[in-house]
């Protein structure tokens, strides 16, 4: 809720009382001039003696609530109207043993992998995005969801195939496949694959060319990223420090190729700055046609309760001195 005075202007009247007792003041002269004052020590205090700057107090209450009054206090409830419609996401991630080097600012490529796409993740408002994983098989995480908090919380629970119990190896295609699965049936105006990895297809199924070709068919654009390097590299597989290494360096051609036949854009990511750089980069591609539109509906608050008490003062303030507290010359 916004509060707010509809004409703040109007306080500016709180200043003419205090401009008017200065012109008095400068103006003031004594009419009837005593030589002792102690002449009137022993008069007795009657009750109008007490209360005779009641009349004085009414007015400036008066005052202050007309002034109020006029000022119009408000309150106010934002609307967002939004117009449009977000797209739809796949994020599909390689988890396969590779994944496990430690190249990446002293974290792994997985673990790199996600504290980025959380980042791209919170960039987006209105865009369902679902969330695949893949070894020798690919898994669904997540449908299309606007619940970003479930999504994030999902995503810290992917782990190392090795650690789940999967079979080693590296199903881009089936990974492909399973994004395509998602979003087949969705109505959004654009649907989008983004397919992250460290290494070449190495499983049976279908292949990542053939997998492009259905979701080019489908109208899916892909993006991939390839991360990492294009050597076997060495991971530790076991708490004892064992290392293994691991056959499976990357393919860039097959995945240049793949973006290319589903409309897509291939990048390459050596390091942790660059794997945000790309995510930021399909961030700027990807943009959502939602219009958003904010109303805000005002209420006045109190004013027709101010104006006719502080009306009401007045007419008791002048009733009283012109009476009781009447002053004669």
């Amino acid at each position: 809720m916004i509060v707010r005075l509809a004409h703040p202007v109007a306080l500016l009247l709180f200043l003419l009382p205090i401009l008017y007792w200065l012109l008095l003041r400068s103006r003031a002269q004594s009419v009837v001039q005593y030589s002792d004052t102690r002449l009137m020590a022993g008069l007795p205090v009657t009750w109008r003696v007490r209360f005779c700057r009641l009349p004085d107090i009414l007015r400036a209450i008066a005052w202050v609530l007309l002034v109020i009054a006029l000022a119009r206090p408000q309150s106010g409830r934002t609307q967002e109207v939004i117009r449009g419609q977000g797209i739809d996401i796949v994020l599909a991630i390689d988890i396969s043993e590779s994944m496990n080097t430690q190249d990446f600012a002293g974290l792994n490529r997985l673990d790199a992998a996600k504290a980025v796409i959380k980042d791209f993740i919170a960039a987006r408002d209105f865009d369902r995005i679902g969330l695949v994983v893949f070894a020798r098989q690919a898994f669904h995480q997540s449908p299309p969801t606007l619940d970003y908090r479930v999504l994030n919380e999902l995503l810290d629970e992917i782990q190392l195939a090795s650690r789940i119990g999967v079979e080693q190896g590296t199903a881009i295609g089936l990974g492909l496949a399973s994004a395509a699965n998602m979003l087949r049936d969705t109505q959004a105006p654009s649907r989008v694959v983004i397919l992250l990895t460290d290494g070449a297809h190495n499983a049976e199924g279908i292949s990542p060319v053939d997998a492009a070709l259905s979701l080019a068919t489908l109208g899916i654009r892909v993006y991939t990223i390839g991360v990492g390097g294009t050597e076997p590299v060495a991971v530790a597989v076991s708490p004892d420090g064992g290392t293994q290494y691991v056959e499976n360096g990357l393919d860039e051609a097959t995945l240049m190729r793949v973006a290319e036949i589903a409309n897509g854009r291939y990048f390459r990511a050596n390091e942790l700055d660059d794997l945000r750089a790309v995510y930021d980069q399909i961030n700027i591609l990807e943009k959502s046609d939602i219009e958003r539109q904010t109303f805000v509906n005002w209420q006045d608050h109190m004013v027709w309760i101010l104006l006719p008490v502080g009306l009401l003062l007045l007419v008791l303030e002048r009733l009283l001195r012109y009476s009781v507290f009447q002053i004669f010359p």
